[in-house]
């Protein structure tokens, strides 16, 4: 008799289970719209270890946490990096940079990323390295900027100010409000 009843409550189960399955309508189009208008990603990745190769060669290795996915985003889709990323770029003869921060949004359409909170580059070959809080870096120019604070290291000077302007590989360099001591080369 026991038997029997759980095996009525198992096909009860399944056929509500079915009916609430195959009772599903929704689009694809209609789920990514739902995820935008909570503000929700449309997908989530955790431990990222991605290396990028070009003709065979690593050029580019990311790690971060977890990224979050927003392309589902019309006017402006972007991947957010709330937990930190870290970006190393390798170059053809072995110069390499790195690029840390505890959060970083990177926009699709205009390849401008932002990256925050302890944000430290630093360009190995040149001994370069900037540290602020915050910088924005466009992929299509290969260029950095930020108008908070920071410092800059090089071989012989330590540059510290408000604005700062980059070629991406820190090797040509553009301060606006700055203080300290810059040796200048004839």
């Amino acid at each position: 008799m026991t038997k029997s009843i759980v095996h009525k409550y198992l096909n009860i189960a399944v056929v509500f289970s079915a009916a609430m399955f195959f009772s599903c309508t929704n689009s694809v189009k209609e789920v990514k719209d739902f995820l935008a208008d909570k503000n929700l990603p449309i997908g989530e990745a955790y431990n990222i270890n991605h290396k990028h190769t070009d003709s065979g060669r690593v050029d580019i290795k990311m790690k971060a946490p977890i990224m979050l996915d927003f392309s589902n985003r019309k006017k402006h889709p972007y991947s957010e990096f709330p937990e930190g990323i870290k970006i190393t770029t390798i170059e053809k003869n072995g110069d390499s940079l790195t690029i840390e921060g505890d959060y970083s949004k990177s926009f699709t359409k205009t390849e401008v990323s932002e990256i925050k909170n302890n944000v430290v580059i630093f360009n190995y070959a040149e001994n370069h390295k900037l540290i602020t809080d915050q910088i924005y870096w466009d992929q299509k120019t290969h260029y950095f900027f930020t108008e908070s604070k920071f410092t800059f290291y090089t071989k012989m000077d330590t540059i510290t100010g408000v604005g700062f302007e980059a070629s991406e590989d820190l090797k040509k360099w553009w301060v606006k409000n700055q203080s300290g001591v810059i040796r200048v080369r004839q």
